[in-house]
């Protein structure tokens, strides 16, 4: 079980705290307060208890909870996504599906295997391999627990009817995961939307230099990011794999000493304990870079998409407006006779609609791109900083460790 994860401000740091709420939090309105109190991981599924506390006159309590699993947060985040009303915003990245069998395997290989290693390096790896289950449990609820915060953080999403049964009803919400006829619908769709999205950016040209700016910088930002992801989770598999060597290495040089003459006896022992400290400290490098970069990166990767999708309905939206614009320009063109006035009524309240719509998305889209900007730089440094704190941390760590074996080596002399 798991008590409340932190806000975005400590997007995906792992740690555990019993207050869920990060103390570096500056939030302008506390009248809305989501977290993941509690977590359960079963088999095949992970139950997210959800907690809410708010002063909002919209909710029957101020303080209540419910319990949901993956596929909730999946249909509310595509009830926000099919919603035209939100069009203008940016929609808060869904949480990654929890995915432990990775984890399960290596375990089950491990205890497969129990016989071909000693009882001291099966535990070892055992450990290792338990850390890794748990870290992967602590960053998907704190994944699930970011898109709740964003959304009740948000001034028009934290209104919405929807979210508000998604916290607020006791009782299960009956959804359920997609078939294979929905997902190939969906894979479908989404190809659709990406070959509409290619041919309008090539015969669409946005008269606005903010948004046209903003688009080349999202895809550029977007594939970098992608790329960064990869290397920096390539990283820290290295560093996972050789804390896994020294386990191996410190288990080989105890089974040397034990048919070792004596004084070598200790001094196999004592590097052997060297490189049992050294791999606690590798592991703890591998954890946090995967949390202070692996894991932001790949957080602004899916939000970079999303802003995307915001920038491909404005695109899609100014496309219509300008079709509409041609309709009223033939309409008038035509004899203006009664059947042609009324035409010409229809097609100028046709076009009038699709300028205010054009013109609130790109209000709304302003905005939340002006708030992106902040956010991601905001994060950024602030990981980064964390990250290069922690390097040096445990780069000193392992130097001091080295310089202790030394030491004590020298003293068995």
């Amino acid at each position: 079980m798991m008590d409340g994860i932190e806000d975005e401000n400590e997007i995906i740091n792992g740690e555990n705290k019993k207050t869920g709420r990060s103390e570096t939090v500056d939030l302008t309105d506390n009248s809305l307060l989501v977290d993941i109190s509690d977590a359960l991981s079963e088999k095949d599924k992970v139950k997210f208890t959800v907690h809410t506390k708010t002063t909002l006159p919209d909710f029957k309590k101020t303080d209540f909870t419910v319990v949901r699993q993956h596929e909730e947060f999946v249909w509310l985040h595509d009830r926000f996504e099919e919603n035209e009303e939100y069009a203008g915003f940016i929609i808060p990245p869904v949480p990654p599906r929890p995915d432990f069998d990775a984890s399960r395997d290596k375990l089950q290989k491990l205890g497969e295997g129990e016989g071909t290693m000693t009882k001291e390096e099966f535990n070892k790896m055992k450990q290792e391999l338990e850390a890794e289950y748990l870290a992967t449990f602590k960053k998907t609820v704190a994944m699930h627990e970011i898109f709740l915060t964003r959304l009740a953080q948000h001034p028009v999403f934290r209104r919405d009817k929807i979210f508000h049964v998604f916290l607020e009803y006791e009782k299960d919400l009956t959804v359920r995961s997609k078939n294979k006829k929905e997902v190939f619908e969906s894979l479908m769709k989404s190809l659709s939307k990406s070959t509409d999205e290619f041919l309008l950016s090539a015969t669409v040209k946005d008269v606005n230099d903010f948004f046209e700016q903003e688009k080349n910088f999202v895809i550029d930002f977007h594939s970098h990011l992608k790329e960064a992801t990869e290397k920096s989770d390539r990283m820290t598999k290295k560093h996972k794999d050789v804390a896994d060597s020294f386990i191996k290495i410190s288990s080989c040089l105890l089974q040397l000493a034990t048919h070792e003459h004596r004084d070598l006896e200790k001094f196999l022992t004592k590097i052997a304990e060297t490189f049992e400290k050294a791999r606690k400290v590798e592991g703890r490098v591998a954890s946090d870079e995967d949390l202070k970069l692996s894991d932001v990166l790949r957080y602004y990767m899916n939000d970079s998409f999303a802003v995307k999708r915001l920038l491909y309905r404005r695109l899609r939206c100014l496309s219509n407006y300008e079709a509409a614009n041609r309709n009223l320009e033939k309409a008038r063109a035509k004899n203006k006779d009664v059947l042609a006035a009324q035409e010409v009524a229809d097609a100028e309240t046709a076009q009038q609609e699709a300028c205010e719509k054009f013109e609130k998305m790109s209000d709304q889209g302003k905005e939340e791109l002006m708030d992106f900007k902040q956010r991601r730089v905001q994060q950024f440094r602030k990981n980064l900083i964390e990250l290069a704190e922690l390097e040096i941390k445990h780069a000193k760590a392992q130097v001091a460790l080295y310089k202790n074996c030394i030491t004590s080596l020298r003293d068995e002399e």
